[in-house]
Order: structure tokens, then sequence, then C-alpha cells
């Protein structure tokens, strides 16, 4: 049987949500407190975590962000506020889905399982780190110093727009589908954060402006359309 810790500070959704996991052969076990739950992932016999974003001590992005430094668990984002944005965050973060309040019983619990899913799916094979120094007309990655410059002037971007535009910039001129990229990024498949793909797109283009290299094909996805130069 699955063990699902729930950390959600409402102590009246722990016990019926219990009820109905348990018809799905899973076990619910409930922690009201951030600092509770960090200490049941710690000990070990979890297969996957549910956040509410909106907790006390701190919001379940720092608690994921901690959970992360030392668990790869699967996570699941629970928030009252359904914003994409949150979704973007819940993403570089490295939760692993996201389900917006109020949900309904059997959604979770088909989250839960697509998440439970891909843990036992097996490892795609490991390939070494591609360490080529990417030139372009006005662009270049440097895979290493994980830095890139834009017309000779480096960029601040966050480690989710870097290896985006490091995936994009590998295969210049294929079309990489939001699957696709969201398959590369997070390592495994998942459905949910395409809206979350465009909005990552949408502020790595801003800041490469004036290039204007991330070209979207309609119902395709994303490539990038610059000449490649030697490197």
């Amino acid at each position: 049987m699955h063990r699902i810790l729930l950390i959600d500070d409402d102590a009246q959704l722990g016990g019926p949500l219990a009820a109905y996991f348990a018809r799905f052969d899973m076990q619910l076990v409930c922690a009201l407190r951030p600092g509770a739950g960090l200490e049941l992932i710690r000990q070990g016999g979890l297969d996957a975590a549910i956040l509410d974003v909106m907790l006390p001590e701190m919001d379940g992005f720092a608690l994921c962000r901690l959970i992360r430094k030392e668990s790869d668990i699967p996570v699941i984002m629970l928030t009252a506020r359904g914003e994409v944005m949150d979704r973007v965050v819940g993403l570089e973060l490295g939760a692993d889905d996201y389900v917006p309040k109020p949900f309904e019983p059997r959604e979770l619990v088909a989250r839960v399982q697509t998440v439970l899913r891909r843990r036992v799916a097996p490892p795609a094979a490991i390939t070494p780190p591609d360490t080529a120094r990417l030139v372009f007309d006005g662009l270049v990655l440097d895979p290493v110093t994980r830095t890139v410059q834009r017309q000779g002037e480096l960029l601040e971007l966050t480690s989710t727009e870097f290896d985006l535009l490091h995936l994009l910039a590998r295969e210049a001129g294929r079309v990489f589908s939001r699957d696709d990229i969201l398959s590369r990024l997070r390592g495994h498949e998942a459905e949910l954060y395409t809206r979350a793909v465009d909005i990552v797109v949408s502020r790595l283009r801003k800041k490469l402006e004036p290039l204007d290299c991330i070209k979207t094909l309609r119902n395709a996805g994303y490539s990038l359309a610059l000449g490649r130069r030697p490197a």
C-alpha cells in the first residue's frame, strides 16, 4: 500500500480525504504543520507528498524548496489561489504537479496515481552532460558556467530559463512540443505544466530582446531560429 503525506493546516480535511484514499489502496498520513511534515519525510517510508501553499510557519513554496534539498519524493501542491505564476514557481522549485482548491478528491487521487506511475517507470538511459559552448548570431551559451550572452551582454536567467534555452539551442531549428520540453526539463512526463512552459518562454523572449529567436509553431511547439557559428 502506498503511503501519501498530506501537509495541510485544515484539520477537517485529513480524515475524509484519508477515507477516500483508502478506497484506492493508499494510506494518507496527515501533518498540520510543515515541521511535522518534514520530520515524517525524513523518517522515510512515504511515496509522495501533497503540500498546501498556505501554511503556518512557512508557505508551501518554501517547504517544497526544503524538501527538494533532502528528498526526491514526488510533490503535489495545493492552493486556493490558482494563479498561473504560482504554477511556474512550483515548477522551478521542483514540484511534480499542481492542483488548485477547491478540488474533487477523485482528481487528487488521479494526480497522485500519475506521479506514482512516473516514480516506478524505468529510468531513461543516462547520457553524459553536454558541455559544448553554443555560439549563434548574437547569442552565446556556456553550459559549464551556465551563462548566456546576448550581443555581448551577460543575461540574468533563472535555472529553468537557462535549461529551456539550452534545450532549444542544442538542436536549433527542431520544434519541441510543450510535453517534450517538460519531459526534458523535469526528467519525466508532466501533463499539467503546459501553460507554465508558455509563461517561461514569454519571460525568456523578453530577456533575449532585441533578438527574435524563439519561434512559436501553432499547435506544435517552440524552436530556436538562429544561425549557428563555430564555437
